[in-house]
């Protein structure tokens, strides 16, 4: 896309761009950190990844082993 549009052209979307950005909302990360360790601590317990996956749930589980004779 960017081989079709001259130098001027992609300036201006950058610009465009930027003009978007700047006037986004930001958070401090001393504020929303807190909030993050509470959403990740309470989902903790039903993460697989912690928690495992049962055995007759998992969807990987070998269903049975090769036998090279």
């Amino acid at each position: 896309m960017a081989r079709d549009m001259s130098d001027k052209e992609i300036l201006k979307m950058e610009l465009d761009q930027l003009k978007l950005e700047v006037n986004t909302p930001r958070t401090a990360v001393s504020t929303t950190a807190p909030e993050i360790i509470a959403f990740v601590e309470g989902k903790s317990a039903e993460d697989p990844l912690i928690k495992g996956v049962p055995e007759d749930k998992n969807p990987f589980k070998e269903k049975g082993g090769c036998i090279i004779t």
